[in-house]
């Protein structure tokens, strides 16, 4: 259980131009990272029991945002 978000940034400050880059030019990067960002909060608020969820949703979610870290790293390769 992590009580911290895990901001894309952080976890790839090698990248960080190249973020803000494909965040400004890239319609699908975007969303992405908008989506990313998104289930991120919705699973710290989860774990934290700021909004309690069941520990299947929660899965469900952790799986979501592992797919889209897969592909945000695939993008920045």
């Amino acid at each position: 259980m992590s009580h911290t978000p895990n901001e894309l940034i952080d976890m790839f400050p090698e990248h960080a131009d190249k973020i803000h880059e494909l965040k400004t030019e890239s319609g699908e990067f975007a969303r992405i990272f908008d989506e990313y960002h998104e289930v991120t909060r919705e699973i710290h608020r989860g774990e934290t029991n700021v909004e309690p969820m069941d520990d299947f949703h929660l899965e469900d979610l952790r799986k979501r945002r592992l797919l889209m870290l897969d592909r945000v790293t695939s993008i920045l390769k």
